[in-house]
């Protein structure tokens, strides 16, 4: 019976130890992750920058009243031509005109006190103080007379230059404040085309003036206008929450108009000192920062955070967070988790 049970006893751990080396090496396998790689190195590179926009011209002016009140007519539609002195709009003069009245009075009754303090003054009658007192009085309601003559001259809107009426902001009967815009006007091309952009704050620090840039249009299927960057703004748009740029073009178009949307590319001047990866090595990425997994014994990958320098044909070109790092993992990624066992299949020089 002893050699029985031993030998039944022997075959079944056999057959354990058989049927375990089979599981064994399945979760070897599925936990070992082929992947590809490549090396990392550093260097100057040039980014192209996008951004959309309006065009726009460098003479457009946003036409208002020197002092609030009630819109009375405005003469003009959008898109109409003006020509210079031309009246575009005007206020309810009533108020004005009043004021006007009651200024043209108060000057009548300070020249008669003045004549007649001066009268008395040569009679011995009236006082030095008091004549000079009614010349004061005198010089005073001059100076009202004018300020009201000079505000009813601005109760009306003319154009400046010939040009097109690009935008009405208000209409007939409303209430405007001094200085609000009613209508917007431009030169009628006579001006320099632009095209006003908005960018992020990293865009915004690497393009300078003068960086050169094209830009498409719906307008002119495929054709690239020729643009340079003219300025930048020293602040944030308070509308847009971005910066503005502006690109002039070099030729003036012929098929553009003012407020239609251009897209521009911009190639800045400063060289960019960065990694360039590929795409699909991101993971999780935003517009400043994301997340690759790289390998620096060729055995484990490793989860490390970024930033990104911007993204462009497919590359991505990193500003931070791979010193030291001896190989990106650039395949197989997505079945990756921080300190996952790998396999390198191959190995890739470039993106």
């Amino acid at each position: 019976m002893k050699p029985a049970i031993l030998l039944l006893t022997l075959t079944a751990a056999a057959g354990s130890c058989h049927n375990n080396k089979p599981a064994a090496e399945k979760t070897t396998g599925r936990d070992t992750i082929p992947v590809q790689v490549m090396s990392l190195e550093k260097a100057d590179s040039r980014q192209d920058i996008f951004a959309s926009g309006q065009f726009t011209t460098d003479d457009e002016t946003s036409l208002g009243f020197k002092n609030g009140g009630v819109i009375n007519r405005i003469y003009v539609k959008e898109g109409d031509a003006v020509s210079k002195g031309q009246l575009i709009a005007t206020l309810h003069l009533a108020e004005v005109n009043a004021q006007a009245e009651q200024a043209t009075l108060g000057l009548q009754k300070a020249e008669r006190d003045y004549a007649r303090a001066s009268s008395l003054y040569k009679d011995s009658v009236a006082t030095l103080e008091q004549m000079q007192n009614a010349k004061t009085a005198l010089d005073v309601a001059r100076q009202q007379l004018s300020a009201v003559k000079f505000n009813q001259s601005y109760s009306e809107i003319k154009a400046p230059a010939n040009g097109y009426v690009l935008r009405k902001f208000a209409n007939e009967g409303q209430v405007v404040g001094p200085g609000t815009p009613v209508v917007m006007v431009n030169g009628g091309r006579q001006g320099e085309w632009l095209l006003k952009a908005g960018v992020s704050d990293r865009q915004w620090a690497a393009i300078q003036p003068g960086d050169k840039a094209y830009i498409e249009t719906d307008a002119l299927p495929g054709q690239r206008l020729p643009a340079t960057v003219s300025k930048k703004s020293e602040g944030v748009d308070a509308t847009s929450g971005t910066f503005i740029i502006q690109l002039k073009l070099q030729q003036k178009p012929h098929a553009i108009a003012s407020g239609l949307f251009g897209k521009a590319t911009i190639t800045p001047s400063q060289a960019v000192n960065a990694w360039v990866i590929p795409y699909d090595a991101l993971l999780d990425g935003d517009q400043n920062e994301g997340y690759v997994f790289v390998t620096n014994d060729n055995k484990t990958a490793e989860k490390v955070k970024v930033s990104l320098g911007g993204i462009a044909n497919n590359k991505v070109f990193v500003t931070g967070g791979l010193d030291s790092v001896k190989a990106l993992i650039i395949s197989g990624n997505a079945y990756l988790n921080d300190h996952s066992p790998i396999v390198i299949q191959n190995n890739t020089a470039r993106p």
